[in-house]
């Protein structure tokens, strides 16, 4: 039994066997070279409970897709009565209805490229075909395309496209022999995010087919809307075969939600369903963003019967014109159909309104010439809207027309000799397609990029409800993805113009000037409250994300969108302190003047020359200068006013206060000379006294002088103290400097302190210790507080304490010593007498 077993398989020769019922085209003729095409003749089941006892029934027919296949037969005709492109050869073809399914589909691209045969004839290698096509015009869809595409990819066979607008079919290493003349919706999805940016609407929902063509072009809008800022409060998923629950979910998200745009990635077909189930929940009132395969769809546009998508806007294939397409489809005749099975449907479809609704099918058929006009027809079949698809299966078939002329070396014939089996010359077609650069007759450039895709120029259509129903098609723009990236406004905007005021979607709405974005906890980006600045800061800008602090010399405005000049403040001379510490200086120095000018009067009246004069007009001197220097504390400072103020005070108040010592140490002398046996006196006379004055004021000078030299004041400005104003006064420069300045002043009020308050119950009548005991006491007393004072007081204030503290030291001064001589010699003259100064005689 074995060795029989044996010997039968010997015998029997191998063969393929094809399952399934053969599958055969609907449109065919035959041809040098055959094309393929597979389009989507039929488009959805009709309703019927299956019973699984019997096939399916058949599909609805539609026509607007036999279209597609007319333009695919008027290019071939176009190609084959022409004398200048492959001249000599004629071009076939295969044309299949893949019913917009991709287990079909499939089927259809096995068809194409391996036969129909039941059995394979026996052969060396059986089971290996010849391709049956040279190329392959179709599909309309993105995922049926995807099927082909990946079933023909290892053939090399050309695929070109004109509807399959998935971005994933651009992937060179999967679909390595696919190309379309329809732009990729890589492109497509960026220009609708750029139009929803531009229009403003950062919160909207979105509906995607579920599908690579919905799925992919919906994955990438959000990928770019992310990047400008646009939020998605939803993004459902639809397909025309959903259950009713899922759909009823779907609108149920729709009706909750706060956004008014919705950007809808789905077919025509998909969008027919979803208008006829949105008209049931009278969901109106909504901004459609709308991608190109269903945009400019005039089936869709009559669908929408209540008015849904009113004022919708989107992309959609410029207008293209392709001479002669039309008349040649309102010339298709039944006897020209003859040779395909789709005559009967197809011409049932359009005819069936001309004819008596209630006929059947048969009736409709046996009253049919043959031979009617399709002028006065209205359909699908006879809309010439869809010209710009038609277009693109018309420049497919150029496109291998173009590159068989250049692979087979046409001239004036071509060579139809090529001894290449069938994968060479598949391989050498889409080599030649992916390198062709041609012009239509009607003057469009056709060429493919290196992923095989066309330029990507799109229109934007606004819908324009008219009377009666009627839906205007408004081109209002143009995107153009090959501007140079120069160009920062891709829109072009011709004619901009909504018949409705164009809504606002945004889930807060834009932060005006003054204020800052402050996201809402758990929400998305375009969620926000708008906070107000903080002082200091601000907002120029609508919808900033972060207020900007002022520079240090600025100070923000009430509205805090701008940046305004701090107010410089310092003490001036216009101001009513400083006006008044000004009159109190000047005051001070004429008080002064008129006291010298007084002892200048009496220089030789004993009460004058019993003080020691000399000292005394040096003192008053000295008294005028720091009257005078507080001037210098008043006004803007400079850097010659901030040197000025600390040097002359320290240097004015030394020489003040080393006159003073001087007339102390004089009187203790003196006293101390009317001893027996001193001689003091010859110690400290008039050279002494002088350059004892001197000798201190040097050491000051010297101390000022280093100051300078090492690190001087210098004018600035303080920010700290107020946070509106600029406070305008001298920085010390050298902390050290200004100390030992006024401690040097200091050490010496108090030396002279000590050596009046000693002298202060000398025998004399008229005791000038007394007067210089109070007069050092108020100056220590006063500048004992005025460190205190100056250190708490901020900015101007310190300025006018430190004035107020030199003028009342000064004043000091100046009465308690001179102003009981001044009183003595106006107004008591009797007690200006030596004797009356030496205490020997009393005056009643």
């Amino acid at each position: 039994t074995l060795l029989l077993v044996v010997l039968l398989s010997q015998a029997e020769e191998p063969v393929c066997r094809q399952r399934g019922d053969p599958e055969s085209p609907q449109l065919f003729k035959d041809g040098d070279i055959i094309l393929g095409g597979t389009f989507s003749f039929h488009s959805r089941w009709k309703d019927r409970q299956e019973t699984y006892m019997h096939k399916p029934l058949p599909l609805e027919f539609n026509a607007s897709f036999n279209t597609f296949a007319q333009s695919m037969l008027f290019a071939i005709e176009e190609i084959n009565n022409s004398t200048d492109l492959l001249p000599g050869v004629s071009l076939g073809y295969k044309i299949y209805d893949t019913c917009g399914s991709i287990a079909r589909s499939v089927r259809v691209a096995l068809a194409l490229t391996n036969g129909n045969e039941i059995v394979s004839a026996p052969s060396e290698e059986p089971c290996t075909k010849p391709a049956q096509v040279q190329a392959i015009m179709g599909e309309t869809s993105s995922s049926p395309t995807t099927a082909i595409a990946t079933v023909i990819g290892p053939f090399h066979i050309p695929m070109i496209s004109h509807f399959a607008t998935c971005a994933c079919l651009s992937d060179k290493s999967k679909y390595p022999s696919f190309l379309r003349t329809i732009p990729s919706d890589y492109y497509q999805s960026r220009a609708l995010a750029q139009l929803v940016k531009h229009f403003g609407w950062t919160w909207v929902g979105a509906i995607r087919a579920n599908n690579d063509y919905g799925n992919n072009g919906m994955a990438t809008f959000i990928e770019i809307a992310q990047q400008l800022d646009i939020c998605l409060e939803y993004s459902v998923s639809f397909f025309r075969t959903d259950p009713s629950d899922k759909i009823q979910k779907m609108i149920e998200i729709i009706k909750a939600s706060t956004s008014r745009v919705i950007v809808a990635f789905l077919s025509h077909m998909d969008m027919d369903v979803l208008i006829h189930e949105l008209s049931h929940h009278n969901l109106t009132g909504y901004q459609w963003v709308g991608s190109e395969s269903w945009i400019f769809d005039s089936q869709t546009a009559a669908t929408d019967k209540y008015h849904i998508l009113d004022g919708a806007i989107g992309l959609s294939i410029p207008k293209a014109h392709v001479s002669g397409l039309k008349a040649f489809m309102m010339n298709v005749k039944p006897l020209n159909l003859s040779n395909n099975k789709m005559f009967t449907e197809f011409w049932e479809t359009l005819f069936s309104c001309k004819f008596n609704q209630s006929k059947s099918s048969a009736e409709i058929q046996r009253d049919c010439t043959g031979q009617e006009d399709l002028t006065g027809v209205q359909n699908s079949f006879t809309d010439m809207s869809l010209m710009p698809i038609f277009n693109n299966v018309y420049k497919g078939v150029y496109a291998v027309a173009h590159a068989l002329h250049s692979m087979l070396s046409c001239n004036k014939t071509c060579t139809k000799d090529l001894q290449l089996d069938p994968i060479t010359v598949s391989s050498m077609i889409l080599q030649h397609i992916q390198n062709i650069h041609f012009k239509t007759k009607d003057g469009e450039e056709v060429y493919f990029n290196e992923n095989g895709d066309p330029a990507a120029k799109y229109e934007i259509i606004n819908w324009q409800p008219r009377e009666k129903g009627i839906v205007d098609f408004v081109s209002v723009g143009l995107y153009d993805a090959s501007l140079s990236r120069l160009v920062k406004a891709t829109y072009i905007f011709l004619t901009l113009f909504l018949l409705m005021q164009v809504p606002v979607s945004v889930c807060s709405e834009k932060c005006p000037p003054g204020t800052r974005k402050v996201l809402q906890k758990g929400k998305p980006v375009c969620c926000y409250d708008c906070i107000r600045c903080a002082e200091g800061e601000i907002s120029n800008i609508t919808d900033s994300v972060t207020c900007t602090r002022c520079p240090p010399e600025f100070w923000s405005n009430n509205r805090r969108d701008a940046c305004i000049k701090k107010e410089a403040v310092f003490l001036s001379f216009e101001e009513i302190m400083g006006a008044l510490l000004t009159i109190a200086s000047l005051f001070g120095t004429c008080m002064t003047a008129l006291v010298a000018y007084i002892f200048f009067r009496n220089r030789k009246t004993p009460i004058v020359r019993a003080n020691n004069s000399e000292l005394s007009f040096l003192l008053l001197f000295s008294l005028t200068l720091c009257f005078l220097c507080s001037l210098t504390f008043i006004g803007r400072p400079s850097e010659w006013s901030c040197m000025l103020r600390h040097t002359a005070f320290g240097i004015t108040f030394v020489l003040c206060i080393s006159c003073v010592l001087g007339k102390t140490m004089v009187v203790l002398m003196a006293f101390r000379a009317t001893l027996p046996g001193s001689n003091v006196m010859k110690w400290f006379g008039p050279a002494q006294q002088r350059l004892s004055v001197l000798g201190v004021t040097l050491i000051q000078i010297i101390i000022c002088i280093l100051w300078l030299i090492i690190s001087p004041p210098f004018p600035s400005m303080n920010f700290k103290e107020f946070k509106d104003k600029i406070i305008l006064e001298c920085a010390l420069g050298s902390a050290v400097g200004f100390w030992a300045v006024l401690g040097y002043i200091g050490l010496l009020a108090v030396l002279c302190f000590i050596c009046a308050f000693l002298a202060r119950k000398l025998p004399d009548n008229f005791n000038e210790a007394k007067f210089i005991t109070f007069s050092m006491l108020i100056f220590c007393a006063v500048w004992i507080t005025f460190i205190p004072a100056y250190v708490s007081s901020p900015g101007k204030f310190s300025v006018a304490v430190e004035i107020f503290a030199i003028l009342a030291s000064s004043f000091g001064l100046l009465i308690c010593i001179f102003i009981p001589k001044c009183y003595i010699i106006l107004l008591r003259p009797e007690k200006n007498t030596k004797k009356n100064m030496m205490g020997k005689g009393a005056i009643k």
